[in-house]
Order: C-alpha cells, then structure tokens, then sequence
C-alpha cells in the first residue's frame, strides 16, 4: 500500500477505536455483579483497534521511499465477483444455504484462479456442507436449507 493511504487509513481507525470505547463505557454494568459485563467485548475490541492502528501510523514512519509499481486493477474479477455476491444473496432463501453456497465459492474460486476444479469442488463442497451441518446441526441455529421444489 501507499504511505499516504496508510496513514489517513490508521488514524481513521483510530478513531473508530476511541468511538468504539467511548460507547461502550455507556453500556449498562452487569446485573448479576459478576466483572465481566455486555461492555468488555466492544470495550476490547476498541483497545485492540487502537493498538493496531497506532502500530500502522507508527510503521509509516519507516516506509522506505521506493519506485512505485503500478499494477493493472482486475475490473474483471471485481465484477464477476460483485454480481455473485449480489446473487448469493438474492438466492440464499430460495435456494438454500448449502447450495447458494457452494455456488458463491465455485465461482469467485474459480474467477480468483482459473483451472484446478477438482481441489475447488472439494473445498466448497466441504465448506458449504461443513459450516451447515456444525451451525444447524451440532449448534442448533437456523440456517435456510435445500430447497423444496
């Protein structure tokens, strides 16, 4: 990345660190007593979103200044990508999670890297059926599932 970009990108979240900890210092303490309340998780992830943003701010600073290589923007893949997000979402009801899916995944691994269908077809698979089986399944939630035609 560029220096410039960078540093406007470090101290924006920054800034959405201290926003995050502000706000939550305003989330009501635990009723029970107990140390850890509802405010700890998004006080944290502030603390931790300013520590990182401070460490890029500060790594800035050691850029070396170097010959800029421009490389060609992949309008293409950013596209194709795009449209079957839009899509993915569109279908998840209709079609289901595990197949809407899978579909996603083949497409935007095949649009990444073309070739290699095999080691693609297994790993969305896997996913696909994998993540509903373990969410729906083993830990109970609600995920759409195949469709009834």
């Amino acid at each position: 990345m560029s220096k410039t970009f960078d540093r406007y990108t470090s101290i924006v979240f920054l800034l959405i660190g201290l926003l995050f900890v502000i706000e939550s210092m305003k989330i009501a303490d635990s009723a029970y007593g107990s140390a850890v309340g509802p405010k700890i998780f998004p006080m944290w992830l502030g603390i931790i979103l300013i520590l990182l943003s401070l460490r890029l701010l500060y790594e800035t600073f050691k850029y070396k200044t170097e010959a800029v290589v421009k490389e060609k923007l992949q309008y293409k893949k950013f596209i194709i990508i795009l449209v079957s997000a839009a899509l993915y979402a569109f279908l998840l009801e209709k079609i289901g999670y595990v197949i809407s899916t899978f579909l996603f995944l083949l497409i935007a691994f095949q649009t990444m890297e073309r070739g290699r269908y095999i080691p693609t077809l297994v790993i969305a698979a896997v996913f696909s059926f994998g993540v509903y089986y373990f969410f729906a399944e083993f830990l109970g939630g609600s995920l759409p599932g195949f469709p009834t035609f």
